[in-house]
């Protein structure tokens, strides 16, 4: 106990990992899958032997990355699911589909009303970005896959290769599928910023090791509150 505060656990090892694993990935994949889509760098003096490789040296950390993403995401799915630890997110549901609830919240962040009092880990309007985090999460793991096994065809590529085209078959082309692909991950740039002012702005006027807790895995409350 600390003064009027008493300490717990918020978030285990394994779900801090993932959290900074899948935020290391984001930012790499956003400034590699920039270069991609339009190579900005260019050797100032062109030599004609093919050693020169940096737009392949950049796709291959886009594709390193985007598996260490794809793994995270794979995790903290599973973690909200079926893990024991999970159920304090999945009590975030009863918050997130009620209204007033949802009203008082955005309340607080526009500093006209008291944070409400929520049962699970994520206040309505947290719960609601992450799951349309999420859902860009696998928009962009599937279009990505899928243009992965338009280039690699052999091993994984090889194996995914029918799944590509049925997923080029659903958006209408290839063009379309990296159209998406670019679509989604300007959605999550936006969430992601989102996610960052909410967990700043819950950290400074919550007073409660809300954003601590990621690094640590310890939230502070005062004593006979419920969120």
């Amino acid at each position: 106990m600390l003064g009027k505060y008493v300490g717990g656990i918020e978030f285990s090892a394994g779900y801090r990992w993932q959290h900074w694993l899948r935020a290391l990935a984001i930012f790499g994949l956003v400034a590699t899958g920039f270069y991609l889509a339009n190579p900005f760098i260019t050797y100032a003096n062109p030599a004609p032997e093919p050693t020169r490789f940096l737009h392949a040296e950049i796709r291959e950390w886009h594709i390193i990355l985007g598996f260490v993403m794809i793994g995270a995401v794979i995790y903290k799915t599973f973690h909200f699911f079926f893990f024991k630890e999970g159920k304090y997110e999945r009590e975030s549901i009863k918050d997130a589909i009620n209204p007033k609830v949802a009203i008082q919240q955005l309340g607080y962040y526009l500093l006209l009303t008291k944070h409400p009092k929520t049962k699970g880990i994520y206040n309505p309007l947290q719960f609601w970005a992450y799951t349309f985090l999420y859902l860009l999460f696998f928009g962009i793991i599937i279009t990505g896959l899928a243009l992965y096994a338009e280039v690699y065809h052999e091993g994984l590529g090889g194996a995914l290769y029918g799944f590509a085209k049925w997923v080029e078959s659903i958006f209408g082309g290839l063009a379309y599928v990296r159209l998406w692909h670019h679509i989604f991950m300007w959605g999550i740039i936006i969430v992601v910023f989102v996610h960052i002012y909410m967990a700043v702005y819950n950290a400074v006027f919550g007073k409660n090791g809300g954003m601590d807790a990621i690094f640590s895995g310890m939230k502070w409350e005062k004593e006979g509150e419920d969120h």
